[in-house]
């Protein structure tokens, strides 16, 4: 599935110093197959071979969980179409209309010496946006102003006033830029690690343990708290609900994403806290107490700033797993930037080696945001792994990824001209059962991997945010 040179840099991400040290089995374990040109997404980028490696890097890894607490079972099949269409929406409404995944202002415009794309689907990133344009809220409008600006300055003055955009830089531009630099030796999945007590570790192992040999899904009873948005994280606790784990998603009171609620909220309980109150802080941190695994998708020091840095976080629960990713990555002068998938795409020269090798006029980026879900599934994967190493190691472990990190593996090689000729769904790749959501009846895509003897599945149907109460049950 994978040519060398990815291979290479999944396994110098997971090998690297200060990291814990990957089995090669693991990361060459989907190398074993060829993706079919009708299979592989169309792309500059081996976006399909990424899709495809991170689902089985996470595929195995939980194989490897259950290896570790006694399951006998087959090793996982990973189906690369499918893993690839993951990768795109993994629902098809049935009888009605989705909402759209994009406000009318987001989107790339043409400044006077690139392009810029704004991402404005936030009401208060939409606003500084606005603010710094001084125009009114058209796409029309927008577009006018953006035209008599620098994209490096506009890309500062938006960023500046808390807004989200990025100047369309090439692969050479980002590999000099100071925060391309910072991420070439980096780690895939920065780790650090620290012994739990003994009496908890038996307890949860037993717990896991209990849900297995009872014939419930492998992660029966895993609390994860979840406090990440949009897409990445989101991914890999929609993963590891539809493994069993108990997963409570945080969102403050303002808070709406529109498309990815419909796509990421199957599976989780879905509650709010005002993280702004000292009341807001001390309810999450008992929620961090009866946690198992804590995900947070917040940008570098913001936790630390609500008083939960690692120390605090370890002595509320000695044996969380904490898992934690960021836009531009935990080091360089971006690090606390914040981002999402279309904008690092832009950052990283992804979308202008699209552009520039199709010998399009505009922006080409990834066929699917492969930053947000690759990540995902690499996030998912690391915390199996931490799950493992706390049942037989006995230490609690801190996973810390980023998008732009993540953006890395596909850098490394890039292909010289367009591959692929996956297009839209069949029927085929549907699961037969239509499955219910708060806004209506969807058909949801087979899952990208089976393991002989477990049937992934929700017991929660996506639905708007904030519906629950902030606790476990």
């Amino acid at each position: 599935v994978m040519q060398n040179e990815l291979v290479k840099a999944l396994q110098q991400g997971e090998l690297a110093e200060n990291t814990h040290p990957a089995e090669a089995s693991i990361l060459l374990a989907s190398a074993a197959t060829t993706i079919p040109e009708a299979s592989r997404l169309s792309s500059v980028f081996k976006t399909s071979e990424l899709a495809t490696g991170a689902v089985s890097l996470c595929a195995n890894e939980l194989h490897r969980l259950l290896t570790s607490l006694g399951q006998e079972i087959a090793p996982p099949v990973v189906q690369p179409r499918l893993a690839s269409l993951w990768f795109g929406d993994s629902l098809k409404p049935l009888g009605w209309q989705a909402p759209d995944a994009w406000d009318s202002v987001a989107g790339d415009y043409q400044c006077a010496d690139g392009w810029i794309r704004l991402h404005t689907n936030l009401v208060h990133h939409r606003q500084a946006a606005i603010k710094v344009l001084d125009c009114v809220e058209t796409r029309e409008a927008v577009g006018d102003a953006v035209s008599r600006w620098q994209g490096d300055e506009l890309e500062s003055a938006i960023v500046g006033e808390g807004g989200c955009a990025a100047f369309m830089r090439s692969l050479q531009a980002w590999a000099d830029h100071p925060q391309g630099a910072a991420l070439k030796n980096a780690p895939l999945v920065n780790w650090s690690h620290a012994d739990a007590p003994a009496n908890q570790v038996t307890q949860r192992k037993a717990s896991m343990t209990s849900a297995i040999s009872g014939g419930g899904l492998p992660l029966n009873g895993l609390r994860v708290l979840d406090l990440t948005r949009v897409l990445a994280g989101p991914a890999a606790t929609r993963l590891l609900a539809a493994f069993g784990a108990n997963v409570l998603r945080i969102d403050p009171l303002d808070w709406s994403e529109s498309y990815p609620t419909l796509e990421m909220s199957v599976g989780k309980t879905r509650a709010h806290l005002d993280l702004k109150t000292v009341a807001g802080v001390a309810e999450l941190e008992k929620l961090v107490e009866g946690a198992d695994v804590l995900v947070n998708g917040y940008r570098p020091g913001s936790l630390e700033r609500l008083g939960l840095d690692v120390k605090r976080l370890q002595s509320l629960n000695p044996a969380l797993i904490n898992a934690s990713l960021c836009a531009y990555g935990w080091n360089g002068p971006w690090a606390a930037r914040r981002g999402f998938d279309s904008l690092v795409q832009m950052s990283c020269g992804i979308a202008h080696h699209g552009m520039e090798v199709t010998g399009a006029t505009k922006p080409i980026p990834l066929p699917v945001q492969a930053l947000d879900h690759g990540t995902g599934y690499l996030l998912a994967a690391s915390i199996l792994r931490a799950l493992r190493h706390l049942y037989t190691d006995g230490r609690s472990s801190t996973a810390r990824l980023s998008l732009a990190g993540t953006a890395e593996l596909l850098l490394r090689e890039p292909l010289q001209e367009m591959s692929g000729t996956l297009g839209g769904y069949s029927d085929d790749d549907f699961q037969l059962e239509p499955e219910i959501t708060d806004w209506g009846p969807v058909a949801r895509l087979q899952f990208p991997f089976t393991l002989p003897g477990i049937k992934p599945g929700w017991q929660i149907p996506a639905g708007e945010l904030r519906l629950h109460h902030a606790d476990w049950p």
